[in-house]
Order: C-alpha cells, then sequence, then structure tokens
C-alpha cells in the first residue's frame, strides 16, 4: 500500500469546476506531500477541453473518467443544474467501486467533493472517510447557500418578488441578482439546489476559493459559527496555471497581442459555458466596432434559448464567425482579433489586456484579480449576477453596462462602457485592481491567510490518520 496520504476529489464535469478542483489538488501534492486522485463523472466520451486540462497533470496527481451516464429519459430542455445534478447522482456506484480501488492501494484519508455531489457523503461514512466540499467560488455565493435553508423557511413568495433586498450574512445585501438555481423555486432545479445545500452541514469542512483579505466580512460571518457547523478553509485564490501546449510563436493570437500598444486591448470572454443570443452577438460587435477600441474576443456560436449552453459541451455546434453582422470581420480587421469558440489553452493571459469584458465566472475573475486587470461585468448564468454585484460594490473593481427591458445590452451602451473605460474614465477602478493584486498574492505567501488556512485543511486531514 502506498504510504503517502492520499485524497480522492470528486468534480463534476463542467470545466469551471474541473479547472480550480486541478488547481487544489496541485497545491495538495506540490507543497503538501499528498497524492491525489481525480474523478470525473462525464456525459457522453470525455471533451476536448477536459483532456487538454488533465493530460499536463505532475506526478502524484492521477485521474479516473468515471463511466457516461445517460440522459436519455430527460427533455431536450432541462437545466444545466439538473443535468449536473443527476450526473452526480447517477455516477455514485462507478464511484463506489473507484473508492474501493483507491482504498485497497492507498491511504485514503479524504473524500474532497463538488457541491453538486453531495451524494457521495454516504459512501465516504461507507468507508470511514471524511468527506468535504470544495466550493469553487466565493465566500458570499457560500454564505448566501448557507443561508438559503433558512430563507426557504421564512419566505413564502419568489425571492426576485421581495421588496427589499437578501441580506447576506457577512456581505452586501443583493437585490434581484440572486444566483440562477433560486430564481424560480417552483423548478426542479430549485428544489434539487436547496437539497445539496442542506447537506452541506454534514462535511467535517469546507474549502473555498476565496479568501480572508478579498472578502473578510463573508469569511468571518462563516467561520463564527453562526451559519455552518463544519469548519470553512477559505484558501484562494486558486488559479488556472498558464501553460500552453505547443509553440507560442506560432499563436495568431500572442502576434496580433505583441503588434498592439501595451493595455489597449479589451479581452472579451464568456468563459467555458456562456453563450449569447444572436442578437446580442450582433449588437456586442457592432458596439465593439463603434467604440473604436482594440479589442480581442472569444466567440462562441450563439443561442437564443440559454445563456449557459455550452456549460457542459464547451464546443461551438456552427461556425461561429457565421452569425457576426456583414461585412464586421473585413471592417475591424486592423480593430480587432477573434478566436474560434473556447479552450483551457486558447486565448491570451489577462495581464496581457489592458481590460477584461468577462461574464463573472468566478475562475475567470479570480485570474484577473492576480493579474491586476480591471473588469467590465456582464454576468449570464450561475452565481455570476451576485458575483458582478460584489465587484462593482463590494471590490468596486469592475463596471457593469445596463441592460435594457428586453434584456439586452445595446451597442450605445457598449460604446459608452468600453470607451468611457479605455479612454481614461475607469482610472480609480485600474487603481483598485493592482490593489486587489496585491492583496490576493499577499494571501498566498507562505505566511499569507490561504496558506494558513490550507495548512489548517491538511493538519485536519492527517490527523485524522489511524483514527
Amino acid at each position: 500500500m502506498e504510504e503517502t496520504p492520499h485524497i480522492a476529489i470528486l468534480t463534476n464535469p463542467g470545466m469551471g469546476h474541473l479547472i480550480p478542483f486541478v488547481e487544489l489538488a496541485k497545491r495538495l501534492v506540490l507543497s503538501h506531500n499528498f497524492s491525489v486522485t481525480c474523478l470525473v463523472p462525464t456525459i457522453g466520451s470525455p471533451s476536448k477541453a477536459q483532456e487538454t486540462v488533465l493530460k499536463c497533470l505532475p506526478h502524484g496527481i492521477s485521474y479516473v473518467f468515471l463511466p457516461a451516464v445517460s440522459f436519455d429519459d430527460l427533455k431536450e430542455d432541462v437545466r444545466a443544474e439538473i443535468k449536473v445534478s443527476l450526473t452526480m447522482s447517477r455516477s455514485l456506484s462507478p464511484l463506489r467501486e473507484v473508492l474501493k480501488s483507491i482504498m485497497i492501494r492507498t491511504r485514503l484519508v479524504a473524500l474532497i467533493v463538488d457541491p453538486y455531489g453531495t451524494g457521495a457523503f454516504d459512501l465516504a461514512e461507507e468507508f470511514g472517510v471524511p468527506s468535504y466540499i470544495f466550493f469553487m467560488s466565493n465566500a458570499m455565493a457560500l454564505s448566501f447557500c448557507l443561508h438559503l435553508p433558512k430563507l426557504d423557511e421564512m419566505i413564502s413568495c419568489e425571492y426576485r418578488d421581495l421588496p427589499e433586498p437578501v441580506n447576506i450574512p457577512g456581505c452586501i445585501p443583493v437585490q434581484g441578482d440572486l444566483m440562477d438555481p433560486v430564481r424560480d423555486r417552483k423548478n426542479e432545479a430549485y428544489k434539487m439546489f436547496l437539497h445539496h445545500v442542506k447537506r452541506f452541514t454534514l462535511a467535517e469542512g469546507i474549502i473555498v476559493n476565496s479568501c480572508m483579505d478579498l472578502e473578510a466580512g463573508a469569511v468571518r460571518a462563516l467561520q463564527d459559527g453562526g451559519l455552518v457547523k463544519p469548519p470553512v478553509y477559505p484558501v484562494g485564490p486558486l488559479v488556472r496555471t498558464w501553460s500552453r501546449i505547443g509553440d507560442d510563436d506560432d499563436s495568431e493570437c500572442l502576434r496580433w497581442l505583441d503588434g498592439q500598444p501595451d493595455g489597449s486591448v479589451l479581452y472579451v470572454s464568456f468563459g467555458s459555458g456562456g453563450t449569447l443570443s444572436y442578437d446580442q452577438v450582433n449588437e456586442l460587435a457592432l458596439g465593439l466596432e463603434m467604440s473604436e477600441q482594440r479589442f480581442l474576443w472569444v466567440l462562441r456560436t450563439p443561442n437564443d434559448r440559454s445563456s449557459n449552453a455550452a456549460y457542459l459541451t464547451n464546443q461551438s455546434q456552427n461556425d461561429a464567425f457565421d452569425y457576426l453582422p456583414k461585412g464586421f470581420r473585413d471592417r475591424t480587421r486592423g480593430q480587432g482579433l477573434i478566436l474560434p469558440s473556447w479552450a483551457p489553452d486558447q486565448g491570451p493571459e489577462p495581464q496581457l489586456s489592458g481590460w477584461i469584458l468577462t461574464h463573472c465566472g468566478w475562475n475567470s475573475t479570480l485570474e484577473s484579480i492576480m493579474c491586476g486587470v480591471p473588469l467590465i461585468a456582464w454576468p449570464l448564468y450561475s452565481e455570476q449576477k451576485m458575483n458582478a454585484v460584489m465587484l462593482t460594490e463590494g471590490l468596486q473593481v469592475a463596471l457593469r453596462p445596463e441592460v435594457n427591458k428586453s434584456g439586452l445590452v445595446q451597442r450605445e451602451e457598449i460604446v459608452r462602457v468600453v470607451k468611457g473605460l479605455m479612454t481614461g474614465g475607469g482610472h480609480g477602478v485600474r487603481i483598485r485592481a493592482k490593489e486587489l493584486k496585491e492583496v490576493a498574492t499577499k494571501a498566498l505567501c507562505d505566511d499569507g491567510s490561504s496558506s494558513k488556512a490550507l495548512l489548517e485543511f491538511v493538519l485536519a486531514c492527517k490527523n485524522k490518520i489511524g483514527r
């Protein structure tokens, strides 16, 4: 049997969850002498994006793709949150067999699961292994999740219909911009989400991808014990390690960026899963053109039905360029560059851009903070609207364009925000971004708050060995 203490981590198939899980695994292996197995449920064949991330793992980290689950019994338009939850629950049987094998070969000291994977707590108990949650988003979102069962008991109407903002312990109040799964309490997605967050307190502890230095109020509320019984370990920012596959000199993206003045480019990306409607792609394209500012746009095929249509696929179904306004690429050839779709090794490092127009996914947000780059907040799904509130009103590192009554950000509004910020109006936000970079970097130093929190988790795991 392997003597090195071993940790199994159960992610969900979405890239926005897999990437921070991998970064957590690296920290545990490279800094604290654990070995780790990444367990990845699948829907169909593993995606190219998943394989790209997993084939670059350092020694000490292995991975297992669990057998693909079937959704033949589901309607085509079922929400992504339901698919994710069912992917996790339908993977429990093969997960049991994999854990048996790991137990034979290693000293398994902990199972760390995705927030949608609380069903695995029962398996951990069966094998006598402590179970933890890795909450990949911020402390504000975690505080809301742990407060949700109380809200569910106290409030009978839809949360969006409340006349007053929702007070989240340790955080700024939120009016309307709550996370997607709770926006329709009659939907099965809400019931599944509530089921999982009620089980959070069954964990031995919760690891959260943020730090005391960025979210002091929320972290204190979590650690004071009023919200949750298990300890909370704020270990972030855990962000993607920027290593590329192939020769950087051959990268069209980097060659183009090298030819632009420093800090002059707006990087436009909606992450691994975000999709815009056809009309919104058209408005964004024309707004970027009219702004006369340099841009680098990671473009995905539009989808008129869902803002997260690519979340579990990461692929564009058609040639995204076909959906751009006629003549747009020719007219902006010297002004901007467009990359088709998204990949974990594609696009510039955030510090190579002057500004980032982002969907406010927490991974992208932390990458930007670690590089000191200010943001234009354009949230789409999940907890991203809450993130946008934090970034604009709390951390004050972003500005947010207004949405019209039809749900569109119009081209004129895009011009106003982009041109105003990139031509001098965003000076204060840019200074704030550099301040947050220093704060976040300090948290990861050897004596920083996040390094200490991770060490507390490590000691908790090692203290349970042999008990």
